[in-house]
Formats: C-alpha cells, sequence, structure tokens
C-alpha cells in the first residue's frame, strides 16, 4: 500500500445540510451532490489541497454499502486536522466554522506543544481541530 489518503468519506445525517455546511459554512470548493440518480449513490466531493477530496454520504447509505449496521458516530473515534500558516488564522477558521453551524468544543488556545489550537464539531458531530503549529506548515 502507498502512503497516501485520496478521499476522506465522511457517514451524516442529512447531505442536504451537511452540504450547505462545508460549501456555504466553510467555502469548501464543490460540484455540489452527485449520483442522485443510483439508489443509495447521493454523495457530495469537496476539492482540498493536495488532491485530496472530503465526500460526504449520508451515513445509512455507507451503512448499506458495507454491510455494516447504522450506529451512533463517536466524535472521539478520530479528528480531522485543519493546519493553518498563521496563529491568527486559528480564530478565524472557528469563527467561520462558529457561524456556518459548528459548535465549538476547545476555544483556541496555546497548546502544551507550543502551538496555538481549537476543536469544533461540525452538524453530524464529526470533530475537527484547528490548529497553527510552528513546527508544521501547511502546503498552501
Amino acid at each position: 500500500m502507498k502512503p497516501r489518503i485520496t478521499v476522506l468519506t465522511l457517514g451524516v445525517a442529512d447531505l442536504e445540510r451537511s452540504l450547505a455546511f462545508y460549501r456555504d459554512g466553510l467555502g469548501l470548493p464543490t460540484e455540489g451532490i452527485v449520483g442522485r440518480e443510483f439508489e443509495h449513490g447521493a454523495v457530495a466531493f469537496f476539492d482540498l489541497s493536495g488532491g485530496l477530496k472530503l465526500a460526504i454520504w449520508a451515513q445509512a447509505d455507507l451503512a448499506h454499502d458495507t454491510g455494516l449496521p447504522l450506529t451512533p458516530p463517536s466524535p472521539t473515534a478520530f479528528s480531522i486536522g485543519h493546519n493553518v500558516a498563521r496563529k491568527e488564522e486559528v480564530d478565524e477558521v472557528m469563527a467561520q466554522a462558529s457561524a456556518a453551524g459548528a459548535s465549538i468544543l476547545k476555544p483556541a488556545q496555546e497548546t502544551f506543544w507550543g502551538g496555538y489550537a481549537g476543536y469544533f464539531r461540525d452538524p453530524d458531530g464529526h470533530l475537527w481541530e484547528v490548529a497553527w503549529n510552528p513546527d508544521l506548515l501547511p502546503a498552501d
């Protein structure tokens, strides 16, 4: 296996609501929902840096496709990291997420590792960390 991830798919309760959050609230580029002509196929893709895509797919459809039972998501199973180039950007992104409908779980603050970070949860409970790490700069 080559060390890369090409698509990160989030199971969501309401595809339209999540589309609005990520597209309109956070400003992620997308062509909107595609695949509606297929049973269990409606999905939206967002273009991220480095060719990575974020996908949102109805959690019930993801469960159907995998054959796994539909279960409540666990917000502590994983987090999505969004690193920024400047400390001030952390506060800007956190404010944007809050305005889009995210729940701020941990306001941005100095970290034990010398950075500055905060956490928010999207409308489906997915955990995002927004961080400025002086030792790790984002690609763009």
